[in-house]
Parts: structure tokens; C-alpha cells; sequence
């Protein structure tokens, strides 16, 4: 295998020191340079696997995320999605928090191609309560997708914190985001283009799970063909900072480590609570209760289109050169926080206006379905609303994988910070879920989340304000590996630092 071809070279490539000197890489397939975005890379650099785990994270998440958006997993009534979501981020959460130690021992590519099988099950089991009204088939296959999206999430979370250099975490966040929201957007289509002559409110087709079920099975093959850290080499020659003799000992030691060596990081868990809780009343008080099929369809395109708009304008901007890192946090922060203000207030102008929760869901309810001919106040306001909704998840989701980067950028560390986001973040979304089950009033849904939103922001300002810095010292990450600097670091520099010492 090409394993065995590169684990045989532990040389790391020299610095390119000339603009025509080629870099110097290990021997081995993965290190044949190609071209990409006017660039000479390789297949086991940080660019390609991410852009690889985007493709991955399109077809799974995204997939799921095309799904969810129509409001009841594609179902008129919410029910078995909502309580089917509410298993799902239960054990999400759970797992979550020891995610980061099994990434850590099974690699990347193992823990990734497994956590995408839940998403075909889930897709599977929707396809079959359009048949038989298999409610428990639903619910434990969103318990089962909760295990897998943690381990899943918790692995293209480790890839996309840790392996760019400093200065590029910003765009290559945004890479990801724009093509797992591509997988979205290409989701939404689907519903789209089968449900658009379908003016009233009904299920979605077969056909419609069917093909989530075929994107989301390759998605999950895709992840094979990742390469596992150890194997990366950045364009400096640097290495991705693990332990070299993991155990399980050692890595639950680590997960230890990650909150009382630096106990302030308790203070972002607020941000990963809030994370995801506001798709609740997006997906279903918002779109799925007052929308017909076909709008919801077109509603559900257009917020995953924003979301991509919104991973570009952050992703871009927290990466500008010309302003210091902890200058752009501090800036990231006052903008989310008005962001949040003026989208969140625009929104309780609309919602206060709506009707109630048991007049929608009367079993002879009288409310109206808005459709996409309504105009006006009934669909053009609402689908702005909507898209700029869309725009501001991914600010947050993007700015939160930002700060994560720029606290460490070691792999061990990274995958131990996103197992607790994507276990905070998924008590959270069980949390929300369930209140929605329990058909809790819409105005009470939207003031909790744009509550719980705002309030995260503040908690979370003392750790971007002063913990993040303008850089990582290597000293600082390696304190968390049993790797020393000349595992990690790039030959050139070795041999500098060699000098200096011997002088």
C-alpha cells in the first residue's frame, strides 16, 4: 500500500527558500505535486484534505442538512423529526465529549468513513415511514445518526482546525463551508424540482429519500480515500502535532487536560450550546409551519445559498494579513453580537405577527401555507429573513471553528476542543428539539434561542478579547504531545535551531 511507501520516510520537505526551487517531499504517491487554485499541491497536503472532507461532509451532512431544512425531515406533521432530532443530539452529546479521544486512536479516515453511515440510515428510515408509519425506526435511527455525526463531525473538525497554517484557517474554513453547503444547496434542489407544481402541503416524495440515500453511501466510501494525520506535510514542511504513542490512557488523560490546563475555555461553551439550537425554530416554527411544500423547498435552496455568501465574507475577512489576529477576534465578536441584534430583531417583527402554534397545527387549521406567488409581506419579507438566517449560521459556525484554531494548533488538542463543541452544541439542539416537541409556543421558541444567542456571545468575549493571540508559539502546542520539535517541525528550521543551540 502507499502507507507502507511513505512510513519508511520520516524526512519532512525543506522550505522553499527560491520561488523556483521545488519543495522537497518524502518519496511516495502522495507527495506527486498537481496544480490546484494556480498552486502546485499534493494529495496528503492540509489543502486537498480538506476540500476532500468538504466533499464528504456535502454528501452526508449536507445531504441531512437539505432534509432537515424542509421542515419535518420532509413529513407534514414534525413529530417523528422531532423527536427522531431529539435522540439524535442526545447521544450526539454524549458522544461528543469522548469523540476527540477515539479520533485520536482509530485516525481521521476511520473515525470519518464510519460516522457517515448514520446519515444513510436515516435517509432510509424516513423512505420507509412514507410506507408504513415506522415511528421507532425513525427515532432509533437518529439515536444511531448521533453516534456516527459526533465521531463524523468530531474528525472533519480536527482536519479543518489543525492542519492550515495560522494564517490561512479563515479560507480554508470557508473552502469547507462553501462546499458542505453546496451538498445543501444541491439537496434542496431535489425536493425543488420534484414538489414545484405541488401547491399545497404534502409529503415529500420517494424519490426524493432515494436520492439522499445514493449521495449520502458515497459520501461515506469518499472518506476511505483520506489520508490519516501523521501523513501531512505543509507547504513549510511541518508536520501535524499527535502523539506518537497514543493509548487510550493517554488520550482520556488528554481530554482531561484540554479543560484544567486552560479551565477559561469553559467560557466558548455557551457559543457551542447555542450553535445549533437556533435550526429548530428556523427549520420548523419558521419554514415548516408556515410555508407550502413546494415554498419550503425554495425557502430551504435559498438559506443554504446565504450560508455559503456568509462562510466567504468571514472566512476571507478573519484571514486579512494586513490586521493582527487578535485585533480581527475582537472585531469577529462586536460583528456577530450586531449581526445577532439586527437579523434576530427583524425576525421578532415577523414572528409576533404570525399565528399561533395551535391554530397552525389545528387538526382543521385555518392558517395559511404562504406560497412563493403570495409576495410581498407574505413570502418576499420572509425569504429575505430567511436567507439572512442562513447568512448568520455561518458566520457563527465559522467564526467558532476560527477561535478554536487559534487557540492551538495542535491535532490532539483540536480534536479534544471539537468534541466538546459538537457535544455542547448537540445537548443544545436536543434541547430545542424537545421544547419543540413538546409544542411549545413559537414566540416562546424564538425569544429563547435569540436569548441564549446573544447571551453566549457575551459570556464568551473575556477568552477572544484576551486568550487569543497573534500566534501559537510551537513550545506552547508541543506541551500537549509527547512530540518534540524535531518531529513536527520543518527540516530548515531543525537545523537553525540546532545551530543556535551548538553556538
Amino acid at each position: 500500500m502507499a502507507d507502507e511507501k511513505i512510513a519508511s520516510s520520516t524526512e519532512a520537505p525543506e522550505v522553499r527558500t527560491d520561488p523556483g526551487e521545488p519543495i522537497q517531499r518524502p518519496p511516495g504517491w502522495m507527495y506527486k505535486g498537481f496544480r490546484i487554485f494556480g498552486k502546485e499541491v499534493w494529495y496528503a497536503s492540509p489543502i486537498v484534505q480538506i476540500l476532500l472532507v468538504a466533499f464528504v461532509c456535502f454528501m452526508c451532512p449536507g445531504m441531512y442538512n437539505a432534509l432537515g431544512g424542509l421542515g419535518g425531515g420532509g413529513q407534514v406533521d414534525a413529530t417523528a423529526q422531532n423527536d427522531a432530532s431529539t435522540a439524535l443530539y442526545s447521544t450526539f452529546a454524549v458522544v461528543g465529549f469522548f469523540s476527540g479521544t477515539i479520533a485520536n486512536m482509530l485516525g481521521v479516515k476511520t473515525t470519518l468513513a464510519f460516522g457517515g453511515l448514520g446519515y444513510c440510515i436515516y435517509s432510509g428510515s424516513f423512505l420507509s415511514y412514507n410506507h408504513n408509519q415506522n415511528y421507532g425506526f425513525v427515532v432509533f435511527a437518529g439515536a444511531f445518526l448521533g453516534v456516527c455525526a459526533g465521531l463524523l463531525w468530531t474528525a472533519q473538525g480536527t482536519i479543518m482546525v489543525s492542519y492550515p497554517p495560522e494564517h490561512k484557517k479563515g479560507r480554508y474554513i470557508s473552502y469547507f463551508w462553501i462546499i458542505f453547503n453546496l451538498g445543501a444547496v444541491i439537496g434542496a434542489l431535489v425536493p425543488l424540482g420534484q414538489n414545484i407544481n405541488a401547491s399545497g402541503a404534502t409529503n415529500v416524495t420517494d424519490g426524493t429519500y432515494i436520492g439522499f440515500i445514493v449521495l449520502m453511501v458515497v459520501g461515506a466510501l469518499l472518506a476511505l480515500t483520506l489520508c490519516n494525520a501523521d501523513q501531512i506535510r505543509r507547504e513549510d514542511g511541518s508536520k501535524v502535532i499527535l502523539m506518537k504513542n497514543p493509548s487510550w490512557k493517554t488520550e482520556f488523560k488528554g481530554l482531561f487536560e484540554t479543560i484544567t490546563e486552560a479551565p477559561w475555555v469553559v467560557l466558548l461553551f455557551p457559543m457551542f450550546f447555542a450553535s445549533n439550537i437556533f435550526y429548530t425554530y428556523q427549520m420548523n416554527d419558521m419554514n415548516g409551519a408556515h410555508f407550502n411544500t413546494r415554498t419550503r423547498a425554495l425557502n430551504n435552496l435559498l438559506y443554504w445559498v446565504a450560508q455559503i455568501f456568509g462562510a466567504i465574507v468571514f472566512g476571507y475577512c478573519l484571514d486579512i494579513g494586513s490586521v493582527r489576529r487578535s485585533i480581527r477576534a475582537k472585531a469577529s465578536l462586536v460583528v456577530l453580537f450586531s449581526l445577532t441584534m439586527i437579523i434576530w430583531g427583524g425576525g421578532w417583527a415577523w414572528q409576533k405577527m404570525q399565528a399561533p402554534r395551535e391554530l397552525v397545527e389545528a387538526a382543521n387549521s385555518t392558517a395559511p401555507r404562504y406560497d412563493w406567488t403570495d409576495g410581498g409581506k407574505l413570502f418576499i419579507g420572509p425569504m429575505f429573513l430567511y436567507m439572512f438566517y442562513g447568512f448568520f449560521d455561518a458566520a457563527w459556525q465559522t467564526c467558532i471553528y476560527w477561535y478554536m484554531g487559534a487557540l492551538s494548533n495542535s491535532g490532539r488538542k483540536a480534536a479534544n476542543l471539537t468534541g466538546f463543541y459538537k457535544g455542547i452544541q448537540s445537548a443544545g439542539a436536543a434541547i430545542f428539539w424537545r421544547l419543540d416537541s413538546l409544542k411549545t409556543p413559537f414566540n416562546t421558541m424564538f425569544g429563547a434561542t435569540w436569548g441564549v444567542v446573544a447571551a453566549a456571545l457575551l459570556i464568551a468575549a473575556p477568552v477572544i478579547f484576551m486568550r487569543i493571540k497573534d500566534t501559537v508559539s510551537l513550545e506552547e502546542d508541543l506541551k500537549f504531545s509527547d512530540e518534540t520539535i524535531e518531529d513536527v517541525a520543518p527540516a530548515k528550521d531543525v537545523a537553525v535551531m540546532n545551530k543556535q543551540e551548538s553556538v
